[in-house]
């Protein structure tokens, strides 16, 4: 028996280090995947500049060639966060270095590129964020400590626009944790056409309950942070927006309306300067874009309502046209994410576009067209199309059958794509706006030769039909060796979160493939509630998070199981954030169905996760009580199987998004439960592990799976 032991512990120990060279081997051949960074448009529409070996470099769309270098000598030396041009383009605001805050969100040093030379600014500013150009460019808007200032670059005179921020008290101009988190968004003011005002969200969050999250950083000594944190059914901020005039410093609210407890998640400018405000209400199923005039009166020029939710809303979600028109992206009509024409008076023109597909991003206009990602092809891939505003004259622009994104030139003159398919690295490439390829400018060359040399396992994708009727897209990824008359141990991967995508026709490799490379299979489906196939499917889950997704998982399970190449006894589910708590989920419902679970960051309840989100999907906890509870993986500790199922716990205590109070509570149930199970714990990483174990991470469920499944 001793002797048995030791051979199969020393089968192991090797199996793990040719695992973790598989895994060193992938990370190399992921950062092989070329991209172009930093891309900007140019005014004209015809020359775009990139960040290139610390420089900034100006190149034509038409012609290329070895483009013009924009930075002195000495701008070259400094780390580039972000830039910006001027208006006039004659200058450039460079952000250098980055102290992250939360996840999009940082603090930095500005420098100044002007007539040749590099300039600090700011210097006053304790903690500068989130600066922009006013439109004539003669001054620099940003946030200091919660604060608004303005930088006049003629006499480098700073002028203070507001005074009462405070830490977890005041913010004006940028914003709170859940609408950044939620609405990705950072920055909450605009700048007038004519740089005589800023409109800014003030968001008092004096009343927003603080969560605590645990810093160690090696000290003697552990502090805690503290922020506010609003959890799902608890007091938001109370947001109101304001103007300040930049001459005189006068300050005055305006009013969005009698409800307190709302969103204010975007604000703006018309092109002839009349303000415009997004509104939606609190249980996020009635959405309104807000026209100020200039003798005060306002106008809802959109409105939009949902029986169980508008989906959030992006800078997309309304693309003015000009003075009195705008497009609109939405499926409310029709079940399906399309575009609309209105104007601010008139109100719905005509839908621009239309079918039982989805427009997933709107790429740009030129008064007269519109171009557009969507799903025509197919839910798992993205093409580029234009479109006359009339709806007529439809054209494909992109040519093969994969994934897109795109970067346009201002008019939509050219555009830059980025493209890959599961069988297919990155290619970059500029092409005019008719579609005309202009030239390539990536190709992965180097990687696509690698992968000729030596084929690594791509995704075969498929569907399947669940034991209640429902046809989910599905992926697998077999062995390079694969035999069909042998049987194969399989991790299912997946997400599961409403509107997400994990099957998807684009190049990757992650952690997962380092298993194929060991002989394991690995599969995943997107279950009811994910996104891109019609409203209908993506909101079957509304009020129920995780009953319906858990189903499919486990009816993905089974189909895997019921085939010839499948070994039933060793199936494994893993899954990141929502995706943790999706196999959580699996690991307690599944009876024993899989036999080993990884579940990082998880939600294990609604009650502990933010407000925008939760609130979004599940509706308010006061009034959905079940739909916190019923699904709630601490609920479910008993039903582990820990004969059958190993299960490993995995979160950093510094996940300021997904608390790690989750997985201590998961444990607690564990615990009174009499279960066993691991947990891996990584102190001072948020909820990417960030920003020091994204690796260690992945090589643990690596090592995790070779040794339990």
């Amino acid at each position: 028996m001793k002797r048995a032991f030791l051979l199969l512990a020393a089968a192991l120990v090797a199996l793990t280090a040719t695992a973790q060279t598989q895994y060193s081997e992938i990370a190399r051949l992921r950062a092989m995947n070329e991209t172009v960074r930093g891309i900007r448009s140019m005014a004209d529409g015809e020359h775009y500049t990139v960040l290139e070996e610390g420089d900034i470099r100006r190149y034509s769309y038409r012609t290329g060639g070895s483009g013009q270098g924009l930075l002195p000598s000495a701008a070259r030396e400094i780390p580039i966060t972000d830039y910006s041009f001027s208006p006039d383009e004659q200058r450039i605001l460079i952000a250098s270095g980055a102290k992250t805050i939360y996840r999009h969100s940082y603090t930095t040093r500005y420098y100044l590129v002007m007539e040749g030379m590099l300039h600090p600014i700011l210097n006053e500013a304790t903690a500068p964020r989130d600066a922009r150009f006013t439109p004539n460019g003669e001054r620099i808007v940003y946030s200091d400590q919660n604060d608004l200032y303005a930088y006049e670059i003629a006499s480098r005179k700073t002028m203070r626009l507001t005074n009462d921020g405070a830490w977890n008290s005041i913010i004006n101009g940028t914003t709170d944790w859940v609408y950044e988190e939620e609405f990705g968004n950072t920055t909450a003011f605009a700048c007038s056409p004519d740089s005589r005002e800023v409109a800014f969200l003030r968001f008092d969050e004096s009343a927003v309950r603080e969560f605590q999250m645990m810093r160690f950083d090696g000290e003697l000594y552990n502090e805690a942070f503290s922020f506010k944190y609003p959890k799902a059914g608890e007091k938001n901020s109370v947001v109101t927006l304001w103007t300040v005039d930049l001459t005189t410093g006068a300050k005055r609210r305006i009013d969005t309306g009698k409800e307190s407890d709302q969103y204010i998640p975007r604000l703006g400018y018309t092109p002839d300067g009349r303000l415009w405000y997004f509104r939606i209400n609190r249980r996020q199923n009635l959405f309104e874009m807000v026209i100020c005039e200039p003798n005060g009166a306002q106008h809802v020029a959109y409105e939009e309502r949902a029986r169980q939710y508008v989906e959030r809303v992006d800078d997309r979600t309304i693309t003015f046209l000009d003075k009195n028109r705008f497009l609109v992206k939405q499926e409310s009509n029709t079940g399906y994410m399309h575009l609309y024409l209105y104007t601010i008076r008139g109100g719905l023109q005509g839908a621009v576009t239309r079918g039982e597909w989805e427009v997933t991003d709107v790429v740009g206009t030129d008064g007269k067209r519109v171009w557009y990602l969507s799903t025509e092809s197919s839910p798992l891939r993205r093409a580029l199309y234009s479109i006359r505003l009339d709806g007529k004259d439809k054209r494909r622009l992109t040519p093969d059958e994969g994934f897109y994104s795109i970067a346009p030139s201002q008019g939509m003159k050219y555009y830059i794509s980025s493209f890959s398919s599961a069988t297919t690295p990155n290619r970059v490439e500029i092409a005019t706006g008719e579609g005309e390829r202009v030239r390539t400018l990536r190709t992965s060359e180097d990687l696509r030769a690698e992968l000729a040399a030596s084929p690594r396992p791509v995704k075969e994708f498929f569907t399947f039909r669940t034991e209640r009727g429902d046809e989910l897209n599905a992926y697998i990824v077999k062995p390079a060796d694969f035999d069909p008359s042998k049987r194969y141990p399989v991790l299912l991967t997946q997400y599961s979160g409403p509107g997400s995508q994990t099957v998807q026709d684009r190049w990757s490799l992650d952690w997962e493939d380092a298993l194929v490379a060991e002989g394991y299979i690995v599969a995943c489906t997107d279950g009811r509630g994910t996104g891109f196939r019609g409203e209908q499917f993506k909101k079957l889950t509304y009020g129920q998070l995780g009953a319906l997704e858990v189903e499919d998982q486990l009816s993905f399970a089974r189909h895997l199981a019921s085939q010839p190449y499948i070994d039933g006894s060793r199936i494994g589910i893993y899954g990141w954030s929502y995706g943790g708590f999706m196999a959580l989920g699996c690991a307690l419902k599944g009876l024993g169905l899989f036999k080993m679970a990884i579940s990082v960051a998880p939600v294990t309840s609604w009650r502990y996760y933010d407000t925008i989100y939760t609130e979004i999907y599940n509706n308010l906890p006061q009034y959905n009580a079940a739909g916190y509870d019923e699904n709630s993986p601490i609920n479910y500790a008993r039903m582990l199987d820990d004969k059958k199922t190993r299960l490993l716990l995995i979160h950093g205590t510094a996940d300021d998004n997904v608390h790690l109070q989750n997985t201590i509570e998961m444990g607690r149930a564990l615990n009174r439960a009499g279960k066993r199970y691991d947990m891996m714990i990584y102190p001072d990483q948020n909820h990417s592990m960030r920003p020091h174990d994204t690796g260690n991470v992945r090589q643990k469920m690596i090592d995790y799976t070779l040794e339990h499944l």
